[in-house]
């Protein structure tokens, strides 16, 4: 049996089929060729299968240069054979064969596809939870739309404090993530810049958003609960850190030379004369002031126990807030911020009393003041809160009874029965106390000593 050649496969069809063929393998198959009337040239294996019956089987279409989809005549050629080669091993049902091998890769692929889908479905369902899940700044986020939102600053001071150092390392945290070491290594970086009382507020304020979280079942378990407040930093000590009336006419010398704003320095004397926290003289405001009656109101909200407070100025104190006025002119707050939208951080006058009592081998920090010793007292560092606290002493010391001391501190009565039953106002002798410390002040200012030499020795308390 001839070859089929190019020639024959290009000829022109004619009125009926023409078929050619050549043997592929003598006994076990030949490659067919047919040439419809309609043009099509078409390639088939014929071959006898199990039960002696002739099978012409399609294996492709012809073409002289095997464009896509076709065949060559010498492709079609080696088709064949390989189809005569199956039969030759014993599979004598060729067709049959093919379907099942094609049914199978079928199969296999469908079963393959179906193992990429439900991959693809268990990722995308993980992704989805993962995604779901509740992260550390999530549970901020709605802690801080909850329940910082109520605190006097809405909350501006805790989302300082947690955007500075809580969530830039547990943020992106997911909730059920969060362990014990995850919170002492927000803590020990604390405690690593030397900030061991903020590292115990930190500590707390985390406490409060994990348990807000545990209530409203975000969290099954409150991360912080096996750590001890104590381990903190240590265990905290109460200061009762009071400045002697030596040292207060030592600082009646050094503050003019620390380089503190005239508004600052006077704020000094505000919350000495006044025992007012340093917070409430940060943001008060001049419509709660006046100046020729010589009252300040400390409204509720901005007072630590949400009560009004009515403080009496004395001379001293009026002539402090004077220096204040000139300096924060037509503004509604006596210490506004730059942009005058309300009043500055409350903690600017600690940070710039902090800033000059740095000892000699701890350096000047960068952009702060050069003047890091201008306000060393020999009793050790001292704040704003201690000048409320020796605003107080110097009362009692000068015949003010304790409990009118207490009064003006604005402290709420502990003594329930007391706070119950005795309702007695105090404000005649409140404003008396006041007006005392304000003369005593004013006595201890002008004494400018040298130190320590010739230091007055203190009437009352004793000098340092």
């Amino acid at each position: 049996m001839a070859k089929i050649t190019d020639r024959q496969m290009t000829a022109k069809p004619g009125a009926s089929d023409k078929w050619l063929s050549e043997v592929a393998i003598w006994g076990h198959g030949s490659l067919v060729a047919r040439i419809t009337p309609s043009g099509e040239r078409l390639f088939y294996f014929r071959y006898t299968n199990g039960s002696s019956e002739r099978v012409t089987f399609p294996i492709g279409t012809y073409s002289r240069d095997g464009s896509e989809g076709t065949m060559t005549l010498a492709e079609a050629g080696l088709r064949a054979k390989e189809l005569a080669g199956l039969h030759k091993s014993g599979i004598k049902d060729v067709k049959q064969h093919l379907e099942a091998e094609e049914a199978a890769r079928a199969a296999s692929r469908d079963a393959e596809l179906a193992r990429i889908a439900a991959a693809e479905a268990v990722a995308k369902a993980a992704a989805a939870r993962l995604a779901a899940r509740k992260t550390v700044q999530d549970l901020f986020d709605h802690w801080a739309k909850v329940d910082l939102i109520n605190r006097k600053d809405g909350g501006d001071e805790v989302r300082r404090m947690f955007n500075k150092d809580v969530l830039p390392r547990l943020g992106a945290l997911p909730l059920d993530e969060v362990r014990k070491g995850h919170i002492t290594e927000v803590t020990d970086a604390l405690l690593a810049r030397g900030v061991n009382r903020m590292a115990k507020l930190i500590f707390s304020l985390m406490r409060q958003m994990f348990r807000f979280a545990v209530d409203r079942d975000l969290l099954n378990h409150d991360p912080t609960a096996s750590i001890r407040k104590s381990k903190i930093g240590g265990k905290d000590v109460e200061r009762d850190r009071v400045l002697s009336e030596g040292e207060i006419c030592l600082l009646a010398r050094q503050a003019p030379n620390a380089g503190l704003l005239p508004s600052t320095e006077a704020a000094i004397w505000i919350a000495l004369s006044t025992c007012c926290r340093i917070g409430e003289l940060m943001n008060a405001r001049w419509e709660n002031i006046d100046l020729k009656a010589g009252s300040w109101v400390i409204p509720a909200e901005d007072s630590k126990n949400g009560k009004a407070h009515s403080v009496t100025l004395s001379k001293f104190a009026i002539h402090q807030f004077k220096i204040v006025e000139a300096f924060s002119g037509k503004s509604q707050w006596c210490y506004p911020n730059t942009k005058d939208t309300g009043p500055v951080c409350s903690k600017t006058v600690t940070k710039q009393l902090g800033d000059r009592q740095r000892q000699p081998d701890q350096g000047i920090l960068n952009n702060r003041s050069a003047k890091a010793q201008a306000l060393i007292l020999k009793g050790g560092k001292w704040t704003p809160h201690d000048l409320r606290r020796t605003g107080a002493t110097l009362m009692t010391a000068l015949g003010v009874l304790p409990e009118v001391a207490e009064r003006c501190l604005n402290h709420t009565e502990e003594n329930k029965v007391k706070r119950t039953y005795q309702r007695h106002s105090y404000t005649k002798e409140m404003a008396g106390a006041w007006l005392v410390l304000g003369q005593h002040l004013e006595q201890l200012t002008q004494r400018v000593p040298s130190w320590p030499g010739d230091a007055p020795q203190a009437s009352k308390m004793g000098a340092p």
